[in-house]
């Protein structure tokens, strides 16, 4: 599954354990909603990973989306996990304190790339 704007793209893959959102591009009040839909469509699972590496711009609108899914997913049970954002998206993530509040890791597990 994929949702696309021209500014931004996000792939899904899902497996027994995790989802993994690749998102690719720019993260704004113009393409949020490319991302929010992706977030709400992910299936229940343990742990929603979202691969931040290739997003050159994290607006607070994209903050917002983050902060929703992280309340969404954990009220489901499950965690929500960002993944090896670039140095602008990690300097957002810390402004905000939301490095504080999602866990933020440098490595996709092994059984989550697969597929990909």
């Amino acid at each position: 599954m994929a949702e696309r704007d021209d500014r931004l793209h996000v792939q899904v893959s899902v497996d027994d354990e995790a989802v993994r959102l690749g998102v690719v591009g720019v993260v704004d009040i113009a393409t949020v909603g490319v991302l929010r839909a992706a977030l709400w469509a992910a299936p229940a699972r343990a742990e929603l990973r979202v691969d931040l590496s290739q997003v050159t711009v994290l607006s607070a609108a994209g903050v917002r989306a983050l902060v929703a899914a992280h309340l969404w997913v954990r009220a489901r049970g499950g965690e929500l996990v960002l993944v090896r954002p670039g140095p602008v998206v990690d300097r957002v993530l810390r402004v905000t304190g939301l490095r504080r509040v999602v866990p933020v890791v440098d490595e996709l597990p092994r059984r989550v790339l697969v597929g990909v």
